[in-house]
């Protein structure tokens, strides 16, 4: 098994008791301002000792604003699938796309039977899960009356929708042979708990689930590996798991305020340390800082300028004696990685607007899921794509010059020129956004302006990718050696 590259996240699995909910209510709130990525709450209905996870991750999420929260795992059998797929879409735009989905086939048959819910058998359980993550995605989709008939599941012209802001990503907790094949199959990602899968049994589980994944045509890549732990992980060991086992998310049982803080402050920044420099391999100069900034290959796909590149300042040269810490490296390649995020969501508007294109001139063509839809149906997913995205860089740049710089320019006022001119770089691509949104808005009323759209999109691009290479090129290194506070 290898490292299948994907950055890596942290998280936090909250206590779910009804006695302890300020608890766990102030744990994701640490969480979320340590800087962790994820907040989970499992899923046991027929405990009545419980809250019930999907009301507790709503306060969560509206007493938080960056994490991602999610059931690990809800219990499909108690929780019907369209029910299921409307409540993730609900949140997920009302928190601006910070709801995941994890999902298990169920267990403790006779206490869900008690509630009225299926008694299914181990093979009745998986098939069923693998009915409802289609029923699920399905009313994700734009479309018409949907039917879909199966054994456990069907839709009978169910309309879809709500549409998720982001892509919610379903993940699975599976163990067996029949449950890791269909995450292969069809999951985002894989969540097994340590205590279930220890570490000596994850080679073997990862083989099961790339071959199911590539035998249904997808990459193993495509399916991420979280994995949920207990305080007993070192760093250092968290970390040869993702470098040898593929894991790239570590959500931690917490129960106090104590191992959130170590597991954001230390543990974290430790892991991002060790896997980027093991991922950094030969004598570059991003080595004593663990991270390479992205190169910007100078394609650009417009004509238009909207600033002269050759006038960007830079910022003092890197001393020979300098001191990075671990915190501060590791806050580099969460910038890299933030940014490549943002890269990857940018190509996929770029596929989005040219399906359209592609769609206008033949609608009837069936080149993918998208254009078997109608043209209004096209616009619409893609409309929803390109908000939420727009969104989401608004978002990423205005942390920066609320937070970021400021501190950065505190630690080393030499920097000021570099950081004026990326706070002026993201006035610019907010007015690029808007003329996106815009041109957006006039395809829906006259498909013919999907060539203003596709040169908007065309301008975003050079813009975007050409501003996320200076500011990694100019700031990493001195992110590295400046303290900074969230």
């Amino acid at each position: 098994m290898s490292d299948y590259g994907h950055s890596l996240e942290f998280g936090v699995f909250l206590p779910p008791a009804a006695d302890r909910f300020d608890d766990a209510l102030r744990l994701a709130q640490a969480a979320d301002v340590l800087g962790l990525e994820l907040v989970s709450i499992q899923d046991h209905p027929y405990n009545a000792a419980f809250l019930d996870t999907w009301t507790s991750l709503s306060v969560i999420a509206a007493a938080t604003s960056n994490v991602r929260v999610f059931p690990n795992v809800a219990n499909l059998p108690l929780r019907p699938p369209a029910m299921l797929a409307r409540a993730a879409a609900s949140l997920d735009v009302i928190t601006g796309g910070r709801v995941e989905l994890g999902l298990g086939a169920g267990a403790f048959w006779d206490a869900i039977a008690a509630m009225d819910g299926p008694h299914r058998t181990a093979a009745e359980s998986v098939e069923a899960l693998e009915e409802a993550i289609s029923v699920i995605r399905t009313l994700w989709r734009p479309g018409r009356g949907i039917r879909l008939q199966g054994k456990h599941y069907s839709l009978n012209g169910a309309r879809p929708g709500p549409f998720p802001a982001h892509d919610i990503g379903i993940w699975l907790g599976a163990y067996k042979p029949r449950m890791l094949k269909l995450t292969g199959r069809m999951a985002d990602g894989w969540l097994p708990s340590a205590a279930y899968a220890p570490p000596n049994q994850l080679a073997g589980m990862n083989a099961i689930i790339d071959e199911a994944a590539e035998e249904a045509g997808r990459s193993p890549k495509d399916v991420r590996r979280l994995y949920n732990v207990d305080g007993s992980f070192t760093a250092e060991q968290l970390a040869e798991l993702a470098l040898n086992e593929g894991v790239s998310g570590f959500i931690l049982m917490v129960n106090g305020d104590d191992e959130v803080r170590r597991f954001a402050e230390d543990v974290a920044p430790a892991v991002r340390e060790i896997v980027a420099g093991e991922r950094t391999s030969g004598p570059k100069a991003g080595d004593r800082l663990g991270v390479v900034p992205t190169p910007d290959d100078g394609t650009r796909l417009s004509d238009e300028r909207l600033w002269d590149e050759t006038k960007r300042p830079t910022g003092p040269a890197p001393k020979a004696d300098a001191v990075y810490t671990p915190s501060g490296k590791a806050l580099g390649r969460q910038l890299i990685d933030v940014h490549d995020h943002l890269r990857q969501e940018l190509a996929k508007v770029r596929s989005l607007v040219k399906q359209v294109a592609e769609g206008a001139l033949d609608v009837g063509a069936a080149r993918s899921e998208i254009n078997t839809m109608t043209m209004r149906q096209n616009n619409w997913t893609m409309g929803a794509y390109c908000e939420s995205y727009c969104r989401l860089v608004t978002m990423h740049h205005t942390h920066e010059d609320r937070s970021l710089y400021p501190q950065l320019r505190r630690g080393d006022e030499r920097l000021g020129p570099v950081l004026d001119r990326l706070t002026e770089e993201h006035r610019v691509i907010h007015d690029v956004l808007e003329r996106v949104d815009a041109a957006l808005v006039a395809v829906v009323g006259d498909q013919k302006r999907i060539v203003d759209l596709q040169d908007a999109v065309d301008v975003l691009t050079d813009t975007l990718l050409s501003h996320l290479s200076y500011e990694e090129r100019e700031l990493v290194e001195p992110m590295a050696r400046i303290p900074y506070h969230y």
